[in-house]
């Protein structure tokens, strides 16, 4: 050992840091993200706690989804689900719903087999229990267009059941691998002889006047236009929907807990409470925008109407999929999507050598595609086969769009739609503090809110 090892010559740094004081952060959270949707989505003060949407009367016209259940490698349809088709709605003899389920045969399809060709007599129903389909036609000038992309619970040819003469309008394709069930012409008429309650259902369907409906199936408002002299003008009203959908605020709570003595004695540089208060509410923030997407009540994921409701082509997001999902609606404020989905967005645009400018929103650059921001949001899930959604929406009250809802005050409020009220002390000397915050949102009209479905991110 050398002299110099043994010897020290000054005050070690060790030694040195007991008479000094750290220079300190404040606490930090990896689970705070930038809560896009909490920022840009408007906020309506909601002073009774329940928010109702009016809205024109809207008839129903039987475009849901149809479900199915398997048996092994046997897919079935639920035969109570057939009355999703327009002339089998409000049919209740389940008998007959029966037979009709099992009558259909399952077919499969590879990536690129055709289905059905246009001209073709349409001798079949076709339920698509999995997979894509792309539908597609002969353009003015010969070009192939594409119409739309069938998934699982869609139907084609449902014309079958009131026309045994119609033929096929498009070509459809599979564009992935498609479990079908299918119904021939000739085994429906079978069983359409067989049951009275059926056919006379079917036949009363056909003839059943369509009621007055303009193109988005409200109740039509009749006018006069584009006429001279003195002709009798058309008299009308507007129908309102009978039984209008009211939201009712939710909550997010916590009980947040703080000792005493680690507020009297602890509480300097920095305020003990302070810190862990401001944490709490960051959890609940994030709480918060995880319900508005995903709450089966009034979440935007489960609130979006089924003709808003698109799927990708391929399966990765392209630019033709953020097409048509933009011009859906007008007005399209942002878009919301999953960070991994807009990843694969990316990817999409690289690879078909476009390159889209940025915007610029709240001071901050993000991605953008036609001027429309899309915006990340982590709550968005993504399925164990890597299949995600993307969000596009219309905002505020005076454009008809997607709003927040929150109180319009709150007794200790803290933040808006967030109060913390003083619970007590209990005989250990703990303090508690009960933070809860008040959430819901609402979709005024139905094409406020689209979402592109089975997005792939993996690719």
């Amino acid at each position: 050992m050398t002299v110099t090892e043994e010897l020290q010559l000054s005050l070690s740094v060790k030694a040195a840091r007991t008479l000094t004081t750290t220079t300190k952060t404040l606490p930090q959270m990896r689970g705070i993200t930038t809560r896009w949707l909490l920022s840009q989505l408007p906020w309506v003060d909601v002073p009774a706690g329940s928010y109702r949407v009016n809205r024109r009367l809207t008839y129903t016209i039987g475009d849901g989804k149809v479900s199915f259940y398997t048996t092994g490698a046997r897919v079935h349809v639920v035969p109570a689900e057939l009355t999703e088709l327009e002339l089998l709605r409000d049919f209740t003899d389940e008998t007959a719903l029966t037979a009709l389920a099992e009558a259909f045969e399952q077919r499969e399809y590879e990536p690129g087999d055709t289905i059905v060709t246009a001209g073709r007599p349409l001798d079949t129903l076709i339920l698509i229990a999995h997979g894509k389909v792309t539908r597609h036609a002969r353009g003015e000038y010969g070009d192939e267009t594409t119409l739309g992309t069938a998934t699982d619970g869609d139907h084609l040819g449902a014309e079958l059941l009131a026309h045994d003469d119609a033929t096929w309008d498009y070509t459809a394709r599979a564009a992935t691998h498609v479990i079908a069930l299918a119904l021939p012409a000739e085994t429906y008429a079978r069983l359409n002889g067989r049951s009275e309650p059926l056919r006379a259902h079917v036949a009363e369907a056909i003839t059943r006047p369509r009621k007055p409906q303009n193109p988005k199936g409200e109740a039509s408002i009749d006018l006069s236009a584009g006429h001279d002299g003195e002709p009798i003008l058309s008299g009308t009203y507007v129908d309102y929907d009978p039984s209008p959908r009211e939201y009712d605020l939710a909550v997010a709570q916590t009980v947040l807990r703080v000792h005493n003595r680690v507020t009297d004695l602890y509480n300097q540089p920095m305020n003990q409470l302070e810190q862990q208060l401001r944490l709490t509410v960051e959890a609940l923030r994030e709480r918060q925008e995880h319900e508005l997407v995903n709450n089966t009540d009034f979440g935007l994921l489960h609130n979006t109407d089924l003709k808003q409701r698109l799927t990708t082509r391929t399966g990765p997001p392209t630019p033709l999929d953020m097409d048509d999902l933009l011009c859906r609606r007008r007005k399209t404020k942002f878009f919301l999507a999953h960070p991994r989905a807009i990843a694969a967005f990316g990817r999409e645009c690289t690879r078909a050598r476009i390159y889209p400018e940025p915007a610029t929103l709240d001071g901050k650059r993000v991605t953008a595609w036609r001027g429309v921001p899309i915006l990340p949001c982590d709550k968005i899930p993504i399925t164990d086969t890597g299949t995600t959604s993307i969000l596009a929406m219309r905002t505020g009250e005076d454009d008809a769009g997607v709003i927040g809802l929150r109180p319009k005050s709150l007794p200790d409020e803290y933040q808006p739609g967030l109060n913390v009220r003083f619970m007590g002390i209990n005989d250990r000397a703990v303090t508690s503090y009960l933070v809860s915050a008040y959430h819901s949102a609402a979709v005024l009209v139905p094409d406020a809110l689209g979402v592109l479905d089975h997005v792939e991110v993996g690719r």
